[in-house]
């Protein structure tokens, strides 16, 4: 369990804080509009009222305590510099802040920023590749190059064995998980016979994946 602290509960900011306390976390939550923070209180033991440009709200939270701290401020992005560069001062282990333009990433890491994170722009992304190119059902980029895919298994491979179709010597591709009916099967071994609803979780170059999932019939 991680001591986390997400300032700012706007919609990335408040399901970053669902899915941090979801996930077994303790989670404080911090915004400066009353309103917002009476309305979520009751789903969070931890919540406060208060603006976290002023220096000493944000020495009252307890920083160095907190092995996270998310600047989830969106549209006020004087805001967020201030309270990242507060946070840095007040001795913050690890700041993650949100960013919506490159310029705005390379300011705040100059201030401070341990991480970046672009939600807007990686979910365009995502929904980019998952809606142009053929039978992708899921997409995380880990490098220019290389990411990770949903993709349902080919017809033809169809009652074979993953050692069979010879995947990482033929198409170039790692299978790490197979879901079939919804579960979830990591790592399958080699003699995993592929059914038909099969989807497969692979890692490997776009192009290479692309390529498989386009033999794929809708």
């Amino acid at each position: 369990m991680k001591s986390v602290l997400v300032i700012g509960m706007g919609r990335f900011g408040y399901h970053l804080a669902c899915k941090m306390k979801a996930l077994g976390n303790d989670v404080m939550i911090v915004d400066r509009n009353a309103d917002r923070i009476n309305e979520i209180a009751e789903e969070f033991t931890d919540s406060h009222i208060g603006d976290c440009t002023n220096a000493a709200v944000i020495r009252s939270l307890g920083i160095k305590a907190m092995d996270l701290c998310f600047v989830s401020i969106g549209e006020d992005f004087q805001s967020s510099l201030i309270i990242t560069s507060l946070l840095k001062r007040e001795g913050a282990k690890l700041v993650v802040a949100k960013a919506n333009h490159e310029i705005q990433a390379e300011l705040l890491q100059q201030i401070g920023a341990d991480e970046i994170v672009y939600p807007e722009r990686d979910l365009a992304e995502n929904l980019a590749v998952r809606y142009s190119a053929n039978n992708v059902f899921d997409y995380v980029q880990l490098t220019p190059e290389y990411s990770i895919y949903e993709i349902p298994i080919p017809t033809p491979w169809t009652g074979k064995t993953i050692m069979e179709v010879d995947v990482r010597r033929k198409h170039k591709i790692n299978i790490i998980a197979v879901k079939s009916s919804g579960v979830l099967q990591p790592t399958p071994g080699a003699d995993y016979v592929f059914r038909p609803e099969d989807h497969i979780v692979v890692i490997g170059r776009s192009s290479d994946v692309l390529k498989i999932s386009a033999k794929k019939k809708r």
